[in-house]
């Protein structure tokens, strides 16, 4: 086996989509919440745009770095999972990053309830991933 065989394809097509995506993604939420901390006091309104930023800051900001531990990850024999996945875990983790922010508001976020919260999703994705993979 020479090193050629033991190198993937070209990056798929699903994925160069979910790449643009997340900059766009990236550019709207930061910039979003930017101008949004800056000019507006802290009512219900902007507070709930603050959540819907945050979400789409965090999860755009999270696409690169899950395509990055997915393509690492994922053995040489077996195919690269699709973008549609990618953005799944993405938004796992804006969720994750939205509901602890919602939890620090009354001040009940605490380390474990963070962790058990994070322990859940990774969960649900888990059972999510192996249901899709034993499909194929």
């Amino acid at each position: 086996m020479n090193d050629y065989s033991l190198k993937r394809p070209k990056t798929p097509a699903d994925h160069v989509g979910v790449l643009i995506a997340a900059v766009m993604l990236i550019v709207v939420g930061w910039g979003g919440l930017y101008y949004l901390v800056t000019t507006q006091p802290p009512r219900v309104g902007p507070r709930w745009i603050f959540f819907v930023l945050l979400f789409i800051a965090v999860a755009g900001t999270a696409m690169p770095l899950l395509r990055y531990l997915n393509v690492r990850f994922t053995p040489l024999s077996q195919p690269l999972p699709p973008g549609g996945v990618i953005v799944r875990q993405s938004a796992w983790v804006g969720l994750f990053f939205v509901t602890c922010a919602w939890l620090q508001l009354p001040r009940s976020l605490t380390i474990p309830v963070a962790f058990f919260l994070g322990l859940a999703l990774v969960v649900i994705e888990i059972f999510l991933r192996s249901r899709e993979l034993s499909r194929n």
